[in-house]
Order: structure tokens, then C-alpha cells, then sequence
């Protein structure tokens, strides 16, 4: 069996609010096998964000580990855990956090300067990117001249540009209208289903949550259910 992109064993997160201790997450035990498709979802105030900060690497547990491509973060320094995420990781905001002083290709670029590409990979691969997003004719615009849709088109873009293993989309619809958060969905999917990338989307909404392969629903910092959904099932068919 394929190692697990990423696995959190017994996962504890508390936090000291003064003299209140404030405990986010309690013995979470997940794993992500490789080529998964998966949709954590909760009310708000559940633990989705405090999980997601685990499952990308943003954060330390208070008690337990986390294991990134079998590595656990704990023993990295801060330079080997930022590579390794820099090279599996792609994020996904809800809030697009682009720079909006740069233009579309060079918010896709920003992220490649870390790995060492030169600047023509990375304008290429930018450039590549934002085509296959329909976005070829809006490369040189910048993001306060972009459509809210566009914007998280070009968000995904970023998230791709170091080809990594696994996506993290935290609400990557929250913002938009429903037609096009079904065309952003259908962009995840896609990179899914033809370049078998890991893809995690924390969000609320059920429909979004359909998308997915599989459910994990976490209520009061503890994970409550997870189920497959109609997707999975029709993919292996």
C-alpha cells in the first residue's frame, strides 16, 4: 500500500488563551493516501481551519505527530520543512491572496523562485497554467482588473505551479457565485482525475463536499463520520 501523502497520528491542538486553555482538536487520526480526493467538512468552529493548518504543515501539534511523505515535521528545521512543502503543497484561499500589484503571470511565478527554476520555466509554466484556466488573454492583467472567478482561476494556477502531490482548498468557493464555484470545482476535478493529484477542499457547503471522493465530517475538534460519496462510487465502476 502506498505511503500516505500525509498522516496525522493522535493530534492535539490546544490553545492558551490566558489562564483558559481552548483545545481545537482532539486525537485526530487521518490519513491521505496518494491520488485521493477528499472534502473535510464542519459548522464553524468545528476545527476545520485548525486541521487544515495540520494537514498543510502550518502548524505544530500540541500532542502527536504529523508525517509528510513519511517524514515527521517535527524533526525538520524550518528550511527542510518549508522545501518539502514548498515541493508537495499547493494552497488554495478563499480570499484569493494574490498580490495585487503583479499581474496574473507573476503571482503564478512568485511561488516557482523558491524551488530554483529560471525565469523562463517559470514564465513558461505560468503561461501554460493560465491558458489551460482560460485565463491566456488575462496574463498581464492585475488582480484588482480580475472577476472574483477569475481571481481564484489564477489562485489555482499558483497552487499548480510547482507541480505539487497534494492541494489544500480551504472555502476555494466561498466568495463566488454558484455557477462559478462549479466551474472552479470542476477545474479541482479535473487535475484530479487527469493528473491524479491529492486534493484536500475544507468547506461547509454539501454540494462542494460532493465533488469529493470521500467525506470526513468533524464536529467540536473530533472527527465524527466519514463516508464515500456517489463520485467514488461511479469512478470505480
Amino acid at each position: 500500500m502506498a505511503e500516505p501523502v500525509i498522516k496525522l497520528e493522535n493530534v492535539w491542538k490546544i490553545y492558551q488563551l490566558g489562564k483558559v486553555e481552548l483545545v481545537a482538536l482532539k486525537g485526530i487520526n487521518l490519513e491521505v493516501a496518494p491520488g485521493a480526493f477528499v472534502s473535510i467538512m464542519g459548522p464553524s468552529g468545528s476545527g476545520k481551519s485548525t486541521i487544515l493548518n495540520m494537514i498543510g504543515c502550518l502548524d505544530f501539534p500540541t500532542q502527536g505527530k504529523v508525517f509528510l511523505k513519511g517524514e515527521d515535521i517535527s524533526l525538520l528545521t524550518e528550511n527542510q520543512l518549508s522545501q518539502l512543502r514548498g515541493k508537495t503543497i499547493g494552497f488554495v484561499f478563499q480570499e484569493f491572496n494574490l498580490l495585487p500589484n503583479l499581474s496574473a503571470l507573476e503571482n503564478v511565478m512568485l511561488p516557482m523562485i523558491f524551488q530554483g527554476m529560471s525565469e523562463e520555466e517559470r514564465r513558461e509554466r505560468a503561461k501554460a497554467l493560465l491558458t489551460s484556466m482560460g485565463l491566456g488573454e488575462r496574463i498581464f492583467h492585475q488582480s484588482p482588473e480580475l472577476s472574483a472567478g477569475e481571481r481564484q482561476r489564477v489562485a489555482i494556477a499558483r497552487a499548480f505551479a510547482n507541480n505539487p502531490e497534494l492541494v489544500i482548498a480551504d472555502e476555494p468557493t466561498g466568495n463566488l457565485d454558484s455557477v462559478t464555484g462549479k466551474k472552479i470545482m470542476e477545474i479541482l476535478t479535473d487535475f484530479h482525475k487527469k493528473e491524479g493529484k491529492t486534493i484536500i477542499v475544507v468547506t461547509h457547503d454539501p454540494n462542494i463536499a460532493n465533488y469529493s471522493e470521500e467525506i470526513i465530517n468533524i464536529k467540536d475538534g473530533q472527527i465524527i463520520a466519514n463516508h464515500l460519496t456517489a463520485s467514488k462510487v461511479l469512478w470505480q465502476r
